[in-house]
């Protein structure tokens, strides 16, 4: 059967290198594992998509000299991509316009990307077969390399081949977009996927090069083990006379109030949340808490990204693009501020799972778990949430409205002062031509001002240059303003 009748976007995909130079960001290396590292506080692990020897690699850093091999170990891949082994190597299918960018592919469900792995393989051993063992592929600066084919096979296969020495290992796929929000169900897929396993059960994430995708299911992860710890512990920690229990909450955290606003996550949209939600205040400063442990060192974390302060950081770079790139970047900050309201969202959900689990157990969770002075303790790997994130969602439906009305509540451009502005108009309208010298040093004038907080270089005169032509425009006569737009 030739290439032609099988699976039509599959069949144009390009091959393409998950492994690049430079794709290791962190100084410690494991060996065919990029970007491998422990969240502080947590069994959950951070990497990219590893080799076939990085896998085994991977799962021996996680479990240690302590936890034994052939217990539960839970992997989830966050990645919207057919994976194929070549050689022990990953090769990804790309459509051809997502070479070396972020695979923003859609609606990809868990079933629909193993199948096209599956047809990934037959393509690639029909390329194979027809260039005499060799393969053309491309890496992410879309130059084409040539490698000769000893041993190709899928993602799951290699999972498989891992169970005869990690037996309890589950594989969960879960994809998710770069920038985007997880869909509700796959909120719920991690839980499902968590639940019956203990806390000390380590949990790896992986996506491509261990950055955006891999950083949000972590967070995910984290916040279900503490949903554990709450419910499981708290009971048990409540027996012991003199703790205090306020000392061990996550919603004690304390933002560093001389933060700006926006990396402290105050979007107008997160405002309307936490106004909306009765635990919103305590469900923030948890989800922000778990965020910091996935960011990097300055935020007490190990990893590369600060989902957060991403968005801030994303927003002061708007400023110096051009208009191409700007329609880009904009949609990217809004679909981070998505996401960050739904981590939000997700904690206060948990949090509430996990007053009910140690309010509503049931008389057989009080028989066999019960402490002294009636408390319960349900052991972390019993616990069962009482609801879905979809139904908690059904429930607070206006949640969907508030972040899909509000994710673009920026303040996108500066706003010149109306009284620079009204000396700009009053200079045109008098005399433009012959007042231009003085309305163009006034504009300049005022961007200097307006842009004090950028650092010295080049993204300052960018943004003040194109701070100057749009003023330009503005105050521009309706006769010039008609000629330099016919340009």
């Amino acid at each position: 059967m030739g290439e032609e009748n099988k699976n039509p976007e599959i069949w144009k995909a390009a091959a393409m290198a998950d492994h690049f130079d430079k794709i290791q960001k962190l100084p410690e290396k494991i060996e065919g594992v990029p970007n491998f590292r422990r969240v502080p506080g947590y069994k959950v692990y951070c990497c990219g998509q590893p080799t076939i020897a990085g896998f085994e690699n991977a799962l021996n850093q996680a479990c240690g000299n302590i936890y034994p091999k052939d217990g539960k170990i839970v992997w989830l891949n966050m990645r919207q991509e057919p994976v194929v082994y070549v050689n022990g190597n990953p090769i990804c299918a790309r459509p051809t316009n997502k070479i070396g960018e972020y695979a923003e592919l859609g609606d990809v469900t868990r079933d629909s990307v193993k199948a096209d792995e599956e047809e990934f393989l037959r393509v690639i051993e029909g390329r194979v077969k027809n260039a005499d063992g060799k393969l053309k592929y491309l890496d992410v600066n879309k130059k084409e390399q040539e490698v000769e084919v000893k041993e190709v096979t899928t993602l799951s296969l290699v999972i498989e081949g891992l169970k005869a020495k990690f037996p309890n290992l589950v594989h969960m796929r879960i994809p998710i977009c770069n920038s985007a929000a997880p869909l509700e169900k796959d909120f719920d897929t991690i839980c499902a996927t968590l639940q019956g396993s203990g806390v000390n059960s380590p949990v790896i994430v992986n996506c491509q090069v261990g950055l955006s995708r891999s950083t949000t299911g972590c967070i995910v992860a984290c916040l279900f083990r503490e949903y554990q710890l709450s419910a499981s512990y708290e009971g048990l920690i409540e027996t012991v006379p003199g703790v205090d229990l306020g000392l061990l909450k996550m919603d004690r955290y304390t933002m560093d109030m001389s933060k700006d606003p926006l990396f402290r996550g105050e979007f107008e949209v997160i405002k309307e949340l936490i106004a909306e939600l009765p635990d919103g205040e305590p469900a923030k400063r948890e989800c922000d808490k778990v965020i910091d442990k996935n960011g990097p060192p300055k935020t007490g974390g190990t990893g590369i990204k600060q989902t957060r302060e991403n968005i801030a950081e994303s927003k002061l770079s708007y400023e110096i693009m051009d208009d191409a790139a700007q329609a880009f970047l904009k949609q990217k900050i809004m679909d981070n501020i998505h996401k960050y309201f739904y981590l939000i969202v997700f904690t206060a959900y948990i949090r509430e799972a996990a007053i009910s689990c140690k309010d509503a157990a049931s008389e057989d969770d009080k028989k066999k778990f019960a402490l002294t002075g009636g408390k319960v303790s349900t052991p972390a790997d019993q616990l069962k949430v009482p609801k879905t994130f979809v139904q908690y969602m059904g429930e607070h439906g206006s949640l969907r409205t508030i972040v899909e009305e509000g994710k673009g509540k920026l303040q996108w451009e500066r706003d010149i002062p109306a009284d620079a502005l009204a000396n700009l108009e009053a200079l045109a309208a008098q005399d433009f031509k012959g007042n231009l010298g003085k309305i163009i040093h006034d504009i300049y004038q005022t961007a200097h001002g307006l842009f004090r907080d950028l650092p010295q270089g080049d993204h300052k005169k960018r943004a003040k240059y194109r701070f100057a032509s749009k003023t330009l425009m503005r105050v521009l006569p309706a006769d010039l303003k008609t000629e330099v737009e016919g340009l």
